[in-house]
């Protein structure tokens, strides 16, 4: 079956190309996709335009709008195993995580659809000779571009609240993990997305992403994934002034405080530093723990980290899964040799696992790096990997000072069970989401996203809507006059 989504239609790329998905537990082939380019993405982006510009999806009825989205969350629920399946089969990560992953895109589906048509603007007082109002429309043709760890749950993210502003759009998930997300646009098309507002291209990011970000048909362009290509996709859209919303990841930090419940808090280091192989924008990768705790915690954390039991995604037995590809696993083990060669002490993990039946996935065994400073690369860069550093402090003053030093602002953690340190701590730290003895939840309708190079804009929450949303200032005076401010 044709895997482009254009128009209403699912559709070959124009080139006759295609692209193998490769299963990283053991590098099979799942299948093949179509692989797009420049004429695929122009097509899409015009479809996009056509279906804004003359249909009535951005100014009709908003009802049908939020049916749309709450369709599709009905649907994700009555397909959930089947995505679910798919999800690990393309990225690697258990089934237990790809399943909260589908009920996390349906509460963002379901979100947005309770948003839609409710914010009519508001008025402003202009006096008595006038009436004065602001509007919110839709900004227009979005690209949205989608990345590899979590393809459903980011699209989706992006997807609701595009739809539910009145928005059309093109959208490409990472060429590595395509599936879910091809899933999501069948389910939208059944939920009768009129033809042209959704839009699916598939290829890589060199080509059909700067395709997407280029076109001088598209309004907007949502970009998550990492620092180096969000930089060329923020140049690339200063050159028509489009508007940007981007999400580049992040090096988190995870303070534990010498009076932190010890054991809950080193499961929940686990949890931040290893889940889905610490492929994570927000992962807790970077632990920055009081002194009087650092040995005996470094000791636990590494104990129970070789203990993970790490596998196929499918066996339920497993804890974690492998790497998302080749190309990513080479990148994390550099990263492990960087380490060893700046000092870190490797304390567990580093290698690949000696299991013969994994052999041929993408593994790396649960990593953790003691005795690490701040200037170390592992500790200040994004390895985005089953990889974990940890640092000692002796004052909250020190504390604070390590978890800002970072060129990113994502996400943080502080664990303490001094209420009023918690707090403030919180608000000194300059990250998107402070956690208080707690790791990686996130809401609907809280904002997502992060300070410094962590991004641009927010998702998630009502701002995750506005950035879909122009503002239009309309004032009208109802007792028109000559001005008479020119004499002649």
């Amino acid at each position: 079956m044709p895997s482009l989504y254009v128009d209403g239609r699912w559709t070959a790329a124009r080139n006759g190309r295609e692209r193998e998905v490769i299963n990283p537990f053991d590098a099979s082939v799942l299948t093949t996709v179509d692989e797009a380019d420049e004429t695929d993405v122009d097509r899409a982006v015009r479809a996009a335009r056509r279906a804004f510009d003359d249909g009535d999806w951005a100014f009709g009825p908003s009802g049908r709008r939020a049916e749309v989205l709450r369709a599709v969350a009905r649907m994700l629920q009555r397909d959930k195993e089947e995505i679910a399946r798919a999800e690990t089969l393309d990225t690697g990560k258990t089934i237990a995580e790809a399943r909260i992953d589908v009920d996390d895109v349906t509460a963002a589906f379901s979100y947005y659809a309770d948003m839609t048509g409710k914010d009519a603007g508001r008025n402003v007082d202009a006096g008595p000779d006038a009436v004065s109002r602001v509007v919110y429309e839709p900004v227009g043709v979005c690209s949205l571009i989608a990345p590899w760890n979590y393809p459903l749950l980011q699209a989706s993210w992006k997807v609701a609240p595009a739809l539910a502003a009145g928005n059309t759009f093109v959208l490409k998930p990472s060429e590595i993990t395509p599936l879910s997300t091809i899933r999501m646009v069948g389910l939208l098309e059944e939920a009768g997305a009129p033809p042209g507002v959704v839009n699916l291209v598939l290829g890589d990011g060199a080509t059909v992403g700067a395709a997407m970000v280029s076109h001088p048909e598209v309004d907007l362009v949502s970009f998550t994934g990492g620092l180096l290509t969000g930089r060329k996709i923020m140049a690339g859209a200063a050159e028509s002034v489009k508007k940007v919303a981007l999400e580049l990841g992040g090096k988190n930090p995870n303070v534990v405080c010498a009076d932190a419940d010890f054991e809950t808090a080193v499961d929940y280091a686990l949890a931040a530093a290893f889940l889905d192989s610490g492929q994570v924008c927000s992962a807790g990768s970077r632990l920055i723990v009081a002194d009087e705790l650092h040995d005996r915690f470094v000791a636990e954390l590494a104990d129970r980290a070789g203990r993970i039991r790490v596998g196929d995604g499918l066996d339920p037995d497993s804890e974690t899964g492998p790497l998302v590809s080749a190309e990513h696993l080479a990148k994390v083990e550099k990263y492990v040799e960087i380490a060893r060669g700046e000092g870190a002490r490797l304390v567990t993990g580093g290698r690949r696992p000696d299991d013969p039946k994994l052999a041929a996935g993408f593994f790396l065994l649960p990593t953790v790096f003691a005795d690490c400073d701040r200037g170390m690369r592992v500790v200040q860069e994004e390895v985005f990997g089953p990889v974990v550093t940890v640092e000692r402090f002796r004052t909250e003053d020190e504390a604070v000072e390590l978890a800002n030093d970072t060129r990113y602002g994502l996400t943080g953690a502080v664990w303490t069970n001094d209420a009023s340190r918690a707090q403030r701590m919180a608000n000194r730290l300059r990250h998107g989401t402070i956690w208080i003895n707690d790791f990686h939840p996130y809401l609907p309708q809280a904002e997502w996203g992060g300070f410094g190079q962590s991004g641009v804009g927010r998702e998630l929450g009502p701002s995750g809507l506005d950035e879909y949303r122009e503002a239009k200032h309309i004032y009208q005076n109802i007792r028109p006059e000559p001005m008479r401010w020119f004499r002649g």
